[in-house]
């Protein structure tokens, strides 16, 4: 008898010409898409829209952002909460991270490019927008698909109005001899949606609804998307929110960025997802107030956050 296989994640293929709204490729990529999340939380993508020279670019200009005074990166601040800079933690002496809150406006992206460069770098204001384009540009996609599958269509729009994204860029170095491998702690995400792209060193571990834990391994060309608690909790708990971390195994560093779909208005359950089976979980939820309540000790503590929150 040979040992069954380690688990591995969904891998769905967002090939462009194939997924026209509407087609019968569409339809069957949103019940794929439907179905991953309902039974992992998140799945890998192929997605040929990032081009290998704009690839390149943002994760060189993430080296570049990674190697700037630690006095400067500091800088990096918001008043949302979890939106910053962090790092410098003597836990989790091997990670790092900034913020670019509203990342998909230009506007944003240079302020945030300024502040690192006073001179400008024009450089990386350009691809790091780019990047962020094209990454919200797949989570337009899977979110609308995600809609579509639950007869809720016609919600779409209004959610989509109301959603910025955070994009956050993250360094996980090696670590060294005599240091834990932990590069980030497990955590769920507190956005609706989080699209994450790495450079070619895996770390990413997901727990799935058994207890296993899966080894993310993805290509160049595709994301990792994930359902964060708020989503779960617009789906009435059918989507879960995976528990995930980061273990750093190797010699080499480790650059990522997650794109996180945060709602400015107020999220709640569908009323076609409430039913017998499902009887209503949630209250409304105000998104933005769930970031601050994680900050408070009940939130930072409790099992399930989003439950605490706004659970019925």
């Amino acid at each position: 008898m040979g040992s069954e296989a380690a688990p591995k994640l969904p891998v769905l293929d967002f090939t462009p010409e194939n997924l026209k709204p509407g087609t019968s490729c569409w339809l069957k990529t949103c019940a794929d898409v439907r179905q991953a999340l309902e039974e992992y939380g998140c799945f890998v993508v192929e997605y040929k829209k990032l081009s290998p020279e704009l690839r390149n670019a943002v994760f060189g200009a993430l080296k570049d952002l990674f190697d700037l005074p630690t006095e400067t990166k500091i800088q990096n601040k918001y008043q949302k909460p979890l939106n910053g800079y962090v790092g410098q933690i003597p836990k989790l002496p091997l990670h790092e991270s900034l913020g670019i809150d509203d990342a998909i406006s230009r506007q944003a992206t240079l302020n945030f490019t300024n502040l690192m460069w006073p001179n400008g770098n024009d450089h990386f204001c350009e691809c790091v927008f780019e990047y962020a384009k094209v990454a919200a540009e797949l989570d337009h996609m899977v979110t609308r698909m995600i809609f579509e599958s639950y007869g809720v269509e016609r919600y779409h729009d209004a959610y989509l109005e109301s959603t910025t994204y955070l994009l956050r860029l993250l360094k996980n170095r090696a670590a060294k001899e005599d240091e834990p491998n932990l590069g980030f702690v497990t955590h769920t995400d507190k956005s609706f949606t989080t699209i994450l792209h790495q450079n070619q060193v895996n770390g990413l571990e997901v727990d799935t609804k058994s207890g296993e834990n899966i080894t993310v391994e993805f290509s160049p060309s595709s994301f990792v998307v994930i359902a964060g608690d708020a989503l779960m909790a617009w789906s009435n708990d059918r989507i879960i929110s995976p528990s995930h971390r980061v273990i750093m195994n190797g010699k080499v560093d480790r650059y990522s960025m997650g794109l996180f779909a945060f709602n400015s208005g107020i999220i709640q359950v569908p009323q076609e997802l409430v039913d017998e089976e499902h009887p209503l979980m949630y209250k409304p939820l105000d998104h933005i107030g769930l970031l601050y309540f994680y900050r408070t000790d009940e939130g930072y503590k409790s099992k399930c956050p989003v439950k605490a929150y706004c659970g019925i």
